[in-house]
């Protein structure tokens, strides 16, 4: 594939060819908190250390708090995370450029060994990330693991590989090679789900039956292989699921149309009552495609929901994709506002004192999910409070609702969820941050805690390669100038994605 750098991207490549030699920090003659950022990066990127097998490369899921003791399995999208986050700890000078390329190296290396999919370069959703093995059982339990592959996590995989061909250019075509081999139309049903007027991805598929629900097809990328699919699509607009979906347009693999083939918001009207929200909205027709532009309100803002309402969902692919510069009339307005509405459900309506909510460790154990309900279309929610306060408003015409007021109890906020918002209220998140930091204590050794509790004080004392990922991306980003994005934009994708992109117009708005 031929690459292209904008001048921003340029200028990155430039500084990365100083930092052969002498690798200086982002935080020189910088604004007000990034010496903060910059000491939150260093202490998250040694989580990320302590996790990566050295001799494979391969980062492991997660970590204990005191980081001594790695899970025994990683996925896909914990080796991109660790890729960009490798690159992003060289371009804030946190390790020299000669480590960063031996570490690498050595990840891409081990990619090249790993056993995937044949029909459709794809890679198994979990390895042993000590020998690269697929994993058949789980290291823990010692049950059955059906080997899968994830639309989701191989676009986050494919993600850094572009990131990798551009920051460290004697790996190119290591990562073109991984890169070009993977093809997102295996996943791309053309006859899209129900209900919506172009094609979507599945979930993902299998290579044999599983023992839950799975539809069995011809491979939709034409192998002639049998896929076992997942019963449901990626089918919602606002999901970190649309990575692959702007990778399969970028590499030609799907039709743009993709973008009309997921709900805003489910349509309107009490035949679908069982969302959270009734939407209001207008139909917008785009190359013959009527797509409902359906928006939720909450604290006197309109905006286009995630399926749970999480800030991941929302802001995750952002951090890769310049999607406000190529969505003016879409992401530039929701965006912020998702933003806003985390800001309001956590200070305001809630009164928990911090915000940022999004799926972590439980502090009370395991892993949960968490949001704003409100904010999300699944009608039982992620919650934000260790009791899953379920709110359930009015649906004017179709239903009353049960408990429209709730009173919140022991919210969880998740760090990572509020390094996402960075660039859209940078003030509001680094205050946020430190004082998750200071007054709740969740903060050690490798950084942020996942998650804290915020009224009893219990916090779930572990590191995600996932959320530790983000946190170094978001931080990047933020001290950088948005260094990820220029590696990861070439001319071929700006030529396919952004039009697409740009005829998008949301019916979001502020409160007046």
């Amino acid at each position: 594939m031929k690459r292209w750098v904008s001048s921003l991207a340029l200028a990155g490549l430039i500084v990365t060819t100083v930092a052969l030699s002498a690798p200086a920090t982002a935080t020189a003659g910088g604004r007000p908190g990034d010496e903060l950022l910059q000491r939150w990066a260093h202490d998250t990127w040694v989580s990320l250390d302590a996790m990566t097998d050295e001799s494979t490369g391969l980062p492991s899921d997660n970590i204990s708090g005191d980081l001594s003791s790695p899970g025994a399995y990683t996925s896909p999208t914990n080796i991109g995370g660790y890729l960009w986050s490798t690159v992003t700890a060289r371009d804030l000078g946190i390790i020299t450029a000669a480590e960063a390329h031996e570490r690498l190296s050595t990840t891409i290396s081990t990619l090249g060994t790993l056993e995937r999919n044949d029909a459709s370069g794809m890679f198994y959703n979990w390895y042993d990330p000590a020998t690269g093995a697929t994993l058949t059982t789980w290291p823990d339990s010692g049950d059955p693991v059906y080997p899968f592959l994830s639309t989701v996590d191989n676009g986050w995989l494919a993600a850094a590989l572009r990131i990798v061909r551009e920051a460290d250019p004697a790996l190119a075509d290591q990562a073109d090679a991984l890169y070009d081999s993977m093809d997102f139309s295996a996943f791309f049903n053309p006859e899209g789900a129900q209900g919506l007027p172009a094609g979507t991805n599945r979930g993902g598929f299998w290579e044999t039956p599983p023992p839950d629900c799975s539809v069995a097809a011809p491979m939709y990328n034409g192998s002639g292989a049998t896929a076992y699919y997942t019963c449901h699509h990626y089918d919602t607009t606002v999901s970190e699921s649309r990575i692959a979906t702007y990778l399969g347009i970028a590499n030609g693999q799907i039709p743009p149309a993709a973008l009309y083939g997921t709900h805003r918001t489910m349509p309107p009207g009490c035949d679908w009552d069982w969302q959270e929200q009734l939407p209001t909205g207008r139909y917008r027709s785009y190359d013959g495609f009527e797509v409902w532009e359906g928006v939720y309100s909450y604290g006197g803002m309109s905006f286009v929901p995630a399926w749970g309402g999480s800030m991941f969902e929302a802001l995750m692919p952002d951090l890769l994709v310049p999607e406000t510069q190529w969505g003016p009339r879409s992401w530039r307005l929701n965006h912020p506002i998702t933003v806003a509405v985390q800001e309001h459900h956590g200070l305001d309506d809630a009164g928990y004192g911090y915000w940022g909510f999004s799926p972590a460790s439980n502090p009370f154990g395991g892993y949960s999910e968490y949001g704003v309900d409100i904010a999300g279309m699944r009608a039982d929610g992620y919650f934000s409070d260790a009791e899953h306060t379920d709110i359930d408003v009015d649906h004017p015409g179709c239903s009353t609702g049960t408990n429209p007021d709730p009173e919140y109890g022991d919210g969880v906020v998740t760090p990572h969820a509020a390094f996402l918002a960075l660039p859209y209220d940078r003030e509001g998140a680094i205050g946020n941050l430190s004082r998750i930091e200071s007054e709740l204590g969740a903060y050690g050794p490798g950084g942020f805690y996942d998650a804290v509790a915020v009224r009893s004080g219990t916090i779930a004392e572990r590191y995600l390669s996932l959320d530790q990922s983000m946190i170094m991306a978001a931080i990047g980003n933020a001290l950088t100038g948005d260094t990820l994005k220029d590696y990861f934009v070439d001319r071929q994708m700006e030529q396919l994605l952004r039009p697409a992109m740009r005829q998008q117009v949301f019916e979001s708005s502020w409160k007046d």
